[in-house]
C-alpha cells in the first residue's frame, strides 16, 4: 500500500528494489583455518617469500635463457652458428648431410659413454657396404676428431645407405637421428635464404627428400618403392640400358606387361610387384597445369605492384591411365565483383576449409610426417632467389574422394610479391620442390611483364576515343537496347549547308593565316 501511495517508498522500491532504500552489501573470502590462526603468520610469510623470492625468479630466469639458446626455426643456437660457418655457396647434397652432423643437439642425444661406443665398428662395416660415399665424403669421415660429431655423420649415412648393422643399440640410434637432422635441414633453409644463392637452396631440399625416404643423394628414385633394393633397381635399370636413373613416373608409364617383365627379370615376385605398384599409384604427385602472373582487380601489371604468381596444379598419382581432362574455367583465377559488399565481406570459402594430403610414405623414418611443397622464383642468370619460398601444406580442394581414389581436382597455389620497379620483362625460373618424395619436383621458365604506366593510360585513351554509333544505325539501336550511349545523326541539308558554309570561309581563313604567317614572320625578324 505505501509502495503505492508514499512517493519516497515507491522511489525507493523503484531505484534500489526494496521499499526501505539502499542496503548495505559485504563480500567475504573463505580463508583455511591455519591462515588465519594465531601464531602462524610467521610462517606463511616465509612460504610467501620462498614463492616470490626463490621459485619465481629461478622459473623466469630458465624460461628466458632456455629461450635465448634456441632459434626461431626451434634449434640450438650454437648449431645455427656451426651452418653459418660451414655454409659455401657450392654446396651440394653430400655436403649438406656432412654439415649436418654439426648440430649441437646431437650431443644431447650420444652423450656419455655413448659418444663413441661402437663407433669403429660402424665405420668399418659403412666403408665396406656403402658405396654412396664419395672419396670426398671418405676423407671427410676419417679426419674428424669431434668424436659426437664423427658418430653423428657415420650414423646418418648408414640410415642413407639402409646399411643394416649388427648391434641393435646402433641401429636404434641411426632412426633416432634421422628427424633431429630433417629439423636441423630445415632450419638450413633460412641460413641459406640470407645468402639468397639457389643451389644450396636445392641442395637442402632434396636432402630433406632423402632423410624422409631413407635414399642417399644422387640414388635412384625407384629405391622410394617397398621391395626395391639396389640391386634389384640396378638389374632393372641394365635392361634399359638407362644413362640416368629411372623415375617412378617412368617406371610406372610402362604397360602392365612389360613393367611386370622388368621387375621379375630383375627379381621381384608377383606378389612383390603388385605391393609396390599399390604403393607407387597412390603418390601425391603435384602437376603443373597453367601458370601465370595477375594483379587483382587489374588488367595490367605495373612497377611496384602487388603481383601474384598463380600455379594451377592437379594431384595425378603415377601410373594412372584415364585422366579426365581440365575444364577452361578451373584454370582461370577471377576476382570477386568490387561491387558486389557482400562477396568482399565474408571469408573465402577457400580459406575457412583447407585439405591436408594424406601423410608421406616413409617406412625407414621415425615420425610421421606430412608432405609440403615450396614454390620459389629464381634468377637462373645470377644464381639467385628473387622470390622467397611460399609453402604449401594444405590444399583448398579435397585431394581424394571418400573411397581414397584422386579427385583429379585443380587445385590453386598462390605467393604474392611486389613488382620490380621498372618496367621490362623479367624471366624468372620456377622451382616447386616435394620435401617428401624423390623426383616429384618441377622446373619452368615463366616470364613477367611489367609495363608503363603511361603506355597503359595512352592505350585506354585511344580506346575510349572510339566514335560512338549514330542512334539511326545498326549498330546505334543495338546500343540504346543496351543503355548505351549514342550520337544524333546528322540531317544531309545541314550538312549540306555546313560544307557550304566551310566553303564560303575558307578564303576567310586563309587571309587570317596569312596575316599571322606575317606576324610571326615579323617578329622572328625583330
Amino acid at each position: 500500500y505505501k509502495a503505492l501511495t508514499d512517493e519516497d517508498v515507491r522511489r525507493n522500491f523503484i531505484e534500489y528494489g526494496n521499499p526501505d532504500g539502499k542496503q548495505s552489501t559485504s563480500f567475504g573470502i573463505a580463508l583455511p583455518q591455519f591462515l588465519i590462526t594465531e601464531g602462524n603468520g610467521k610462517y606463511i610469510l616465509l612460504v610467501y617469500g620462498a614463492l616470490l623470492g626463490i621459485l619465481l625468479p629461478y622459473f623466469v630466469g630458465s624460461w628466458w635463457y632456455g629461450s635465448q639458446k634456441v632459434t626461431r626455426e626451434k634449434i640450438l643456437v650454437s648449431s645455427a652458428g656451426n651452418m653459418f660457418k660451414e655454409f659455401s655457396e657450392r654446396i651440394d647434397d653430400h655436403g649438406v648431410v656432412n654439415l649436418l652432423s654439426s648440430g649441437t643437439e646431437f650431443e644431447a642425444l650420444l652423450h656419455g659413454h655413448k659418444a663413441d661406443a661402437g663407433t669403429g665398428q660402424l665405420e668399418k662395416r659403412l666403408l665396406q657396404e656403402a658405396r654412396v660415399l664419395t672419396e670426398k665424403d671418405r676423407r671427410f669421415l676419417q679426419d674428424m676428431d669431434d668424436t659426437v660429431r664423427r658418430k653423428t655423420l657415420a650414423l646418418l649415412w648408414a640410415y642413407l645407405a639402409r646399411v643394416e648393422l649388427d648391434d641393435q643399440t646402433l641401429n636404434d640410434e641411426k632412426y633416432q637421428l634421422a628427424p633431429t637432422a630433417l629439423t636441423l635441414n630445415e632450419a638450413f633453409v633460412s641460413v641459406c635464404l640470407a645468402y639468397g644463392f639457389t643451389n644450396p637452396v636445392l641442395a637442402s631440399y632434396r636432402t630433406s627428400q632423402n632423410l624422409i625416404q631413407a635414399v642417399a643423394p644422387e640414388s635412384p628414385p625407384l629405391l622410394q618403392l617397398p621391395h626395391f633394393n639396389e640391386k634389384v633397381v640396378k638389374a632393372l635399370e641394365d635392361q634399359l640400358d638407362q644413362r640416368s636413373h629411372l623415375t617412378i613416373q617412368s617406371f610406372m608409364n610402362f604397360p602392365d606387361a612389360r613393367r611386370r617383365e622388368l621387375a621379375t627379370s630383375a627379381g621381384l615376385s608377383n606378389s612383390q610387384l603388385d605391393t609396390a605398384i599399390s604403393v607407387a599409384s597412390q603418390l601425391p604427385r603435384l602437376v603443373i597445369e597453367r601458370t601465370f602472373f595477375k594483379v587483382t582487380g587489374e588488367k595490367h601489371i605495373i612497377p611496384n605492384s602487388l603481383v601474384q604468381f598463380v600455379v594451377k596444379a592437379r594431384f595425378i598419382p603415377p601410373g594412372t591411365r584415364n585422366i579426365p581432362d581440365v575444364h577452361p574455367s578451373d584454370l582461370e583465377d577471377i576476382d570477386p565483383d568490387e561491387t558486389d559488399t557482400k562477396a568482399n565481406s565474408r571469408p573465402d570459402p577457400a580459406e575457412q576449409k583447407q585439405h591436408q594430403p594424406p601423410l608421406a610414405h616413409a617406412p625407414h623414418f621415425s615420425r610421421d610426417h606430412s608432405p609440403r611443397w615450396h614454390l620459389f622464383l629464381a634468377d637462373a642468370r645470377q644464381g639467385k632467389v628473387a622470390v622467397p619460398p611460399f609453402t604449401f601444406t594444405t590444399f583448398d580442394k579435397p585431394i581424394l574422394d571418400e573411397s581414397g581414389k584422386p579427385t583429379f581436382n585443380v587445385q590453386t597455389l598462390k605467393m604474392q610479391f611486389q613488382a620490380p620497379p621498372q618496367p621490362a620483362h623479367y624471366k624468372f625460373q620456377m622451382h616447386l620442390a616435394c620435401d617428401s618424395y624423390i623426383g616429384f619436383d618441377d622446373k619452368r621458365d615463366v616470364i613477367l611483364s611489367v609495363e608503363d604506366p603511361s603506355s597503359i593510360e595512352e592505350a585506354e585513351w585511344e580506346d575510349e576515343d572510339i566514335s560512338e554509333p549514330e542512334e539511326d544505325s545498326i549498330a546505334g539501336q543495338m546500343a540504346t537496347l543496351r543503355g548505351g550511349a549514342t550520337k544524333k545523326a546528322t540531317s544531309p541539308k545541314i550538312k549540306q549547308a555546313n560544307d557550304d558554309s566551310d566553303e564560303e570561309s575558307g578564303t576567310d581563313e586563309e587571309e587570317e593565316t596569312e596575316s599571322e604567317t606575317d606576324t610571326d614572320t615579323d617578329t622572328d625578324e625583330e
